[in-house]
């Protein structure tokens, strides 16, 4: 399941959808903050390895990617530690109908992420890269699904990439917001480090597959890709939210 997830991510995001779920069900007994941990540790290592092979392929403007970064490890360690002050039942019931809107927004905006221009790289572009890097590295920190589908529609709608670059860029801005929950995570022992390595090796053989897809096809098939996953993330977590209890 770790390749498969490490496919799926490389491509448009979402590969928790498949790692999740299969870390709970081959380990009923473990504590959820340890199965969800080792998971980030299972996805960095793919997410770090598609980042390098789409950055072969494609340029990125750092001076708004790189702000996104670092905006996003510190938006996530802020969001792991909250977890434990503040409730997160809200955004679980909330998710669903967010999702519906990137959905139909992206839907009948057929022509949204196909071609590639930048906005220019001005100190208003910057501050909008902070705020998408805090704002989504909070969320992932806090609570998680539909992370690398929120990166993405991002970078798409608020800075012009097309759907290959804005794959790109939310690979290296989740791989932050990953490796920030895994050191906090960690400091508090909740990792199980033989199995996240194990599914690591996994995951970055699976993102090499996914990420070839991407660069082969282009920005279409990403697109494409991304609609499907939206999808599923919607029934997965309209399922959880409303009818799993």
């Amino acid at each position: 399941m770790a390749f498969f997830a490490g496919l799926v991510d490389a491509v448009a995001g979402g590969g928790g959808l498949i790692q999740v779920p299969a870390l709970f069900a081959a380990y009923p007994d473990a504590p959820p903050a340890t199965l969800l941990s080792t998971n980030k540790l299972g996805s960095i290592g793919g997410t770090l390895n598609a980042a390098r092979k789409f950055l072969r392929h494609v340029s990125l403007p750092w001076a708004v990617v790189g702000p996104a970064i670092v905006a996003a490890f510190v938006g996530s360690l802020i969001g792991a530690n909250a977890v434990s002050h503040f409730p997160a039942e809200p955004l679980r019931k909330a998710l669903p109908f967010v999702l519906v809107f990137l959905l139909i927004y992206t839907w009948f905006q057929p022509s949204l992420g196909e071609s590639h221009a930048p906005k220019g790289v001005s100190h208003y572009q910057k501050v909008k890269a902070l705020i998408l890097g805090l704002t989504i590295g909070f969320y992932d920190g806090f609570f998680g699904p539909g992370t690398g589908s929120f990166l993405l529609f991002g970078f798409v709608r608020f800075f012009g990439f097309d759907f290959l670059h804005a794959s790109a860029a939310t690979k290296l801005v989740n791989a932050a917001t990953n490796l920030a929950a895994i050191l906090m995570l960690a400091s508090l022992g909740h990792i199980n480090w033989p199995l996240g390595m194990a599914m690591m090796v996994a995951n970055i053989a699976g993102s090499q597959f996914g990420s070839r897809l991407a660069i082969k096809h282009g920005s279409s098939f990403v697109r494409k890709v991304f609609l499907v996953i939206v999808t599923a993330l919607i029934l997965k977590s309209a399922w959880s939210a409303y009818f799993s209890n």
